[in-house]
């Protein structure tokens, strides 16, 4: 179960006219793109474990990044990346996991050791299935991902005792939903598609998901924007 929303005021992008903060003085903060789908996972966590007072965000502009972040702060220069206890770690599923396995808040993980299996299987598959998506894209996008989504919707029906993927809601669902998120918006307007048509766990599971304050914070902004990014990536000729 998620803690308790926090409904947070959002501190701009830092850009390359932007001054680091005091690093490495005992703060935790947690380095992010607010459109960074990989970014958004770890955001959500910080956010369903009610650590919004513990982890401070630092937005980055990935378009125009201030120098001292990849010099300072991540040599990899990429989002999302967590500073705490004088080191800075990445990958957002890494981050997923070490933010719900060292901070306090209610755990993401259930202790049945059949949905912890299945946790891992899903949880690795995401890795298969994010660009398997976007390579359908510039395919056949209805067949392809199609056919992933399938995946998703039998999945969902694994376990009963809830809407989400083990259930109750869990890592496994924080890894995919920034993606299915972007999906949904993009696809009826890039290939007049919609992902629940006939997939109607999947559907419940998009429902469910937007009742959650910690995920909703951090929903894309602008979905215009991203229709037209996509549609410039993936569809110019």
């Amino acid at each position: 179960m998620a803690a308790p929303s926090v409904q947070e005021v959002l501190p701009p992008s830092l850009d390359s006219t932007s001054q680091p903060p005091s690093l490495f003085d005992g703060t935790t903060r947690l380095y992010i793109s607010y459109q960074c789908p990989y970014a958004q996972r770890v955001w959500i966590t910080r956010n369903v474990k009610g650590l919004q007072d513990k982890i401070n965000l630092v937005p980055i502009d990935l378009q125009n990044r201030p120098d001292w972040y990849k010099e300072k702060v991540y040599p990899s220069n990429k989002v999302p990346s967590l500073e705490h206890n004088n080191k800075v770690i990445g990958e957002s599923l890494d981050l997923v996991k070490y933010i719900d396995s060292n901070f306090e808040g209610p755990s993401l993980l259930p202790d049945d050791p059949e949905k912890q299996k299945f946790a891992e299987e899903l949880i690795a598959y995401s890795d298969t299935f994010v660009p398997e998506i976007y390579r359908s894209f510039m395919r056949d996008a209805q067949t392809l991902a199609g056919a992933q989504f399938d995946f998703l919707e039998k999945a969902l029906g694994k376990f009963d005792d809830g809407p989400f993927f083990l259930g109750q809601f869990s890592q496994v669902d924080i890894a995919y939903v920034p993606f299915i998120e972007r999906f949904q918006i993009f696809m009826p307007a890039g290939f007049n598609y919609d992902i629940t048509s006939g997939r109607p766990k999947l559907a419940k599971w998009i429902e469910e998901m937007d009742k959650l304050d910690g995920y909703k914070q951090t929903k894309v902004l602008e979905p215009e924007k991203l229709v037209e990014y996509y549609k410039n990536l993936f569809l110019k000729a």
